[in-house]
Parts: C-alpha cells; structure tokens; sequence
C-alpha cells in the first residue's frame, strides 16, 4: 500500500464563494517523490461538488467512492450524504480507512474522515494532509488580515505550506464552487 505523505488540502470560504486547492505531490516513503502532478482536487455530482482527498493511495480512492456512492443515493445532499457515509462506520463497522476528505457544495464545507467523523470548520477554512496545519494557519490569517478572495486566499496558503513541507509541492489544482 502507497502512503500519500506529500498531501496538503486546504478549503476557504468567503462571500458564498468556497475554493479547494491541493498540491500534486505524491510521496513514496520519507524520502522519494514519486509523483508530482497528481490530482487530489477534483468536482462531482455533475460539477455541483468539489471534493478533495488526502491519505493512503486506496483508502482515498475507496473514501471518495463511498461518498460518491452516497451522494447519489441521496441526491446531491452533501450533508445528508456525509453523515450517512460516517454511519456505516457506526452500524456497519465499516473497515477503517487512512484517508480524509474536504467536500463542498454551494452551502456546506465538510471534512469527512475514513473513521466515520464528519466536522463543519466553524470559521469557513479547514485543511487537511502532511501540510494542513500550515495551510491552514496560513489561510486563517489571511481570512482574517487581508481582502483576497477564497480562491487567492488557498493559492497564498498553499504557497505558504509548500515552502514549510518537504512532503508538499506548488502543482496545485484548484476548483471553486459559489
């Protein structure tokens, strides 16, 4: 199994805008890049959801197609969708996964994680991966210290993390839903 290290999401939500970012670097190990321009940000449900996913290779993928799976089922409620996914770990004892996803639709922000936790950031910013919490310090302050927009305040944070983590690059993908 492949341990995603080189991983850092980070989500902001300003003025009904939400913007995703993620990098693209794909650490084998402690010391090997092996990919660098992965995809880890990505829209769904007919573009109207922007997922972004951090962790071991298959357990993201596998994460991600369950919230799929269940963004079908209850047609395009993100919210309804998470907590029902996060309730198979509960009912179903559901094979824990090391994996974690930010989603987001126009009117949630939702990190949801392979063990069955579904979070709401109380303040419109949340990150996830080897470099989230400096993502995360980076886009807070902007949040809070500057006027750049959701998208320029991910861009900045991103940067940010990408020179502080060996294990995050500047190949980033970013999508915004408003």
């Amino acid at each position: 199994m492949i341990n995603i290290k080189g991983t850092t999401i980070c989500a902001v939500k300003k003025d009904g805008i939400t913007a995703i970012a993620g990098d693209g670097q794909v650490t084998l190990g402690e010391s090997v890049i092996f990919k660098g321009n992965a995809i880890k940000v990505k829209r769904i449900f007919s573009d109207k959801v922007i997922i972004g996913f951090a962790g071991t290779v298959s357990d993201a993928f596998a994460l991600s197609e369950k919230f799929e799976e269940m963004l079908q089922k209850y047609s395009g409620h993100l919210l309804r969708a998470a907590v029902e996914l996060a309730d198979l770990w509960r009912k179903d004892n559901a094979r824990k996964l090391d994996a974690m996803m930010i989603v987001a639709d126009k009117d949630n922000l939702l990190i949801v994680s392979g063990t069955g936790e579904v979070i709401e950031p109380e303040t419109g910013v949340c990150a996830i991966g080897s470099g989230g919490n400096y993502a995360l310090a980076a886009a807070r302050a902007l949040l809070e210290h500057t006027n750049m927009n959701a998208e320029e305040i991910v861009k900045n944070a991103m940067k940010i993390a990408g020179e502080i983590c060996i294990f995050t690059n500047h190949n980033l993908t970013v999508e915004i839903i408003d």
